[in-house]
């Protein structure tokens, strides 16, 4: 059995700091040592589909028309080829409470996992902006030792270079959402065309991209410790059953520097000892003492320290800072295997998992979340099923009653309003069928048509024989049809002549 002294000072470092904040609350810059290792690996090529949809997505079109759009400015969205207007809210704001409780849900089981592997800030800044710095500065300790070298040529060179490039990716990834809003044909007209015919849009562009570039360049992990609300609301949704990055402190502890042949994992190195001394039948101080000096499975190298992005130590316990992007677990893992020990000691678990050695993932709270989830789906799916591609309305001429014809027919005045979310110009007909009888007269004989994705209104007579309406208001149904077809059903009221 090897044994070694326990630093005095460890309990005095547990979590008495912020990582990225000194004593004079000056920001402490982060250079994280690159990772390697499978979830990295797993992350990288998770970032190559992860890109390649977010810069692809604005360039495909179905019928004419972008697959996403999202402008907001307009009130006009485009989602996978369906158009939605404000007169669709309610979708949305169901949609969003869907996605407010899949995170939820999400964060309680996988706790803060969607951090480290999809929000988009983590992934430009880790996967893209980190890798280039990389590339031109090299590793964390000559990052460091750039940072306070004078001004040479070597030095302007790199930093020039790598705040262009950071400022050019920036100018992409901004013109990138913007086409999300206004839509890839309006990016390039803004590129292309003179700067006097969209100089709003330029403007929103060379906003978006400072906005990018400060963020990617200089506030990074901030973002993630202050900023983002995600981040901070995390604390309240984790229990002792989510999913998280932890480190395994039952096998890890004590630390101490070991070689290959030395102690087994903690747990069994202390369950021999108290053995022996119940065998020996020495003093329980010496067993005490000897307990504390058994090594644990952590050599202390501070390896998942140094490739932390926001610069916390994950032995310290789950803390909002860590966004569970794993690099610890891939410098863990490499440890372990160089001194002949299981993986994981640094892995994704429960701190019941570590404690007890077993996991519950399903719990009183998940069952409840995913309850309310599947309950908020089959709305959101209903509602999708009943709503129409064309919203038509029929609001009756204010001032207006009833007029007698000399046809014997009974006239009112409407006024009709058509919103076309397709993407195909419509040209609609109306048809009486309760009662079944009845003709339209469109004042200055415009007919009803509308072009795809807009909005149309009119003015109409609706004349009815008088022997097919009841005194006073008669419940009427319209059908509105295009091209012979259906398309849905309106409800109005009708005045008939006081009997």
């Amino acid at each position: 059995m090897s044994v070694v002294k326990k630093p005095e000072n460890k309990e005095s470092q547990f979590r008495d700091k912020l990582a990225t904040v000194d004593s004079k609350g000056k920001r402490i810059w982060v250079y994280p040592k690159k990772p390697k290792g499978r979830y990295t690996n797993y992350r990288t090529w998770l970032s190559y589909v992860y890109f390649l949809i977010l810069f692809g997505l604005p360039f495909i079109k179905l019928n004419g028309e972008p697959l996403v759009l999202l402008n907001i400015p307009e009130r006009n969205f485009i989602i996978f080829g369906m158009h939605f207007g404000p007169q669709d809210f309610y979708l949305f704001a169901i949609g969003m409470l869907i996605l407010l409780v899949f995170i939820i849900l999400f964060t309680v089981v996988y706790g803060r996992l969607f951090c480290g592997w999809i929000c988009p800030q983590t992934v430009f800044l880790e996967l893209m902006f980190r890798r280039i710095e990389y590339a031109i500065e090299g590793d964390h300790n000559e990052q460091r030792k750039l940072s306070v070298a004078p001004w040479d040529t070597n030095k302007i060179i790199k930093k020039v270079s790598k705040h262009i490039i950071f400022f050019v990716l920036s100018v992409i990834i901004a013109n990138t959402f913007l086409a999300y809003i206004i839509g890839i044909d309006e990016v390039k007209k803004i590129i292309t065309e003179p700067l006097s015919q969209h100089f709003g849009g330029f403007a929103a562009m060379l906003i978006f991209s400072a906005v990018f570039y400060y963020v990617f360049a200089s506030l990074r992990e901030q973002v993630c410790i202050t900023i983002c609300p995600y981040g901070r609301l995390q604390g309240v949704m984790l229990d002792d059953k989510s999913l998280v990055v932890a480190y395994d402190f039952v096998r890890g502890e004590p630390r101490g520097k070991i070689k290959k042949s030395m102690a087994k994992p903690a747990p069994l190195a202390a369950t021999s000892v108290k053995t022996t001394a119940a065998n020996a039948d020495v003093s329980q101080d010496y067993f005490d003492s000897m307990k504390e000096q058994v090594l644990g499975d952590c050599i202390d190298c501070s390896l998942c320290v140094q490739v932390c992005p926001t610069g916390i130590d994950i032995r310290n316990g789950t803390q909002l800072e860590c966004v569970n992007c794993t690099a610890c677990m891939d410098a863990c893992d490499e440890v372990m295997d160089k001194i002949e020990r299981p993986r994981g000691l640094i892995r994704l678990d429960s701190i019941e998992g570590i404690t007890q050695g077993k996991r519950h993932i399903f719990n009183a709270r998940t069952i409840g979340y995913s309850v309310v989830l599947f309950v908020l789906i089959g709305i959101e799916v209903l509602l999708f099923a009943l709503r129409s591609d064309v919203d038509v309305l029929f609001l009756r001429a204010g001032g207006l009653l009833n007029q007698r014809n000399e046809d014997g027919t009974i006239s009112n005045l409407y006024n009709y309003q058509l919103d076309n979310k397709t993407s195909k110009d419509l040209h609609i007909e109306f048809k009486l069928l309760d009662p079944a009888v009845g003709t339209f007269e469109f004042v200055g004989n415009v007919q009803p048509e509308v072009a795809k994705n807009s909005h149309g209104k009119g003015t109409v007579f609706i004349k009815i024989p008088e022997e097919k309406l009841e005194s006073g208001k008669n419940k009427i149904v319209i059908g509105v049809y295009s091209d012979g077809e259906l398309i849905t059903k309106v409800k109005t009221t009708f005045f008939g002549p006081i009997k």
